[in-house]
C-alpha cells in the first residue's frame, strides 16, 4: 500500500495540523491533547468486573479520550486463567509503577496519562476536559488496511518540540470491544464478564528518528472473536510516563 502522506508532516510545528479527521481507514490526530485511559484488570480479580463496567460506560469522543483494558497475567495462578491476559501488560504496568516510585501494582487500576486515577468517584469529565486543553505535543497519522484475518497498519508520529523527542517512545495496539467471558473457576467462578477496549495485541517502544519522526508499517492478526476492532497508536515519555498524543482509529471492514 502505498501512502501519500499529507504535506502537514512536511513541517513541524503543531500550529499547521489539522482537527481529527477520519476518511477511508485513515486518521490524524487533532490539535488539543487527548487523554489516555488505561485500566489494568483481570477476569481472575473479584473486584475488576464493576471497573470494567466503569469503563466501558464511558462515552467519551476519541477526540477527548481513548480507552484501553489490559489484562495483567498474574491472576492466572489463583484458579482462572484470563484468555486476554499477557506479561506485556504487567510488565507495562510495573513500568509504568517503576517510573512514579510505587512499590506495588494491583487491580483494578486506572491511570490516565500515565498517571494513578481513583475510578469511580466522579470528575472524570472535569479531568479529561483540562488534558485537552492543552495543545498536542505529537502527531500522528494511522492507515488501516484489513485483509483476511490480518490488519495492516501505516503510523507516522511527528514530535515537533526537540526536548520532547529525547525519551519519545510510540505504541501501536489492537484494541476490541463486545467480549464476553463465561468464567468457570476462581473468585470471578459462575460470572458472565462482559469487556470494551481491550488490549488483543500491540507493539511498543518504536523510537523516533533523528528528526523527531517515525514511520512504520505494522501488522497484526485479527482476533478470531467477533467485536468491533479499532487501532490505537499514542506517543509517550518513556521516562516520565507524560503522554505527548493518543490517536484512535477504527477498523474498517475489521470485525
Amino acid at each position: 500500500m502505498n501512502i501519500p502522506w499529507k504535506s502537514v508532516f512536511a513541517t513541524a510545528t503543531l500550529a499547521s495540523l489539522p482537527t481529527m479527521s477520519y476518511a477511508d481507514c485513515r486518521a490524524t490526530s487533532p490539535l488539543q491533547t487527548v487523554a489516555l485511559i488505561e485500566l489494568y484488570t483481570s477476569e481472575g480479580c473479584s473486584s475488576c468486573p464493576p471497573a470494567d463496567r466503569w469503563l466501558s460506560r464511558m462515552k467519551l469522543p476519541p477526540e477527548s479520550a481513548v480507552a484501553l483494558s489490559l489484562h495483567v497475567d498474574y491472576w492466572d495462578r489463583l484458579g482462572w486463567k484470563d484468555r486476554f491476559a499477557s506479561a506485556n501488560f504487567t510488565a507495562r504496568q510495573n513500568e509504568q509503577m517503576r517510573r512514579h516510585s510505587t512499590e506495588f501494582v494491583y487491580t483494578p487500576q486506572v491511570l490516565v496519562q500515565g498517571r494513578d486515577w481513583r475510578w469511580g468517584t466522579g470528575g472524570e469529565s472535569a479531568a479529561i476536559a483540562a488534558i485537552n486543553s492543552h495543545p498536542a505535543r505529537a502527531l500522528i497519522e494511522l492507515i488501516a488496511d484489513s485483509h483476511g484475518d490480518k490488519a495492516t497498519i501505516d503510523v507516522h508520529v511527528t514530535v515537533p518540540n526537540k526536548r520532547d523527542r529525547t525519551n519519545a517512545k510510540v505504541a501501536v495496539a489492537l484494541v476490541q470491544d463486545g467480549l464476553v467471558s463465561n468464567v468457570k473457576a476462581g473468585e470471578n467462578a459462575g460470572e458472565r464478564l462482559e469487556h470494551d477496549h481491550v488490549v488483543r495485541q500491540w507493539r511498543t517502544g518504536l523510537s523516533l528518528d533523528t528528526t523527531g519522526e517515525l514511520r512504520d508499517r505494522l501488522t497484526f492478526a485479527l482476533p478470531p472473536e467477533q467485536g468491533p476492532a479499532s487501532i490505537v497508536a499514542f506517543a509517550e515519555d518513556s521516562m516520565t510516563g507524560d503522554i505527548l498524543q493518543v490517536l484512535a482509529l477504527p477498523m474498517c471492514g475489521g470485525k
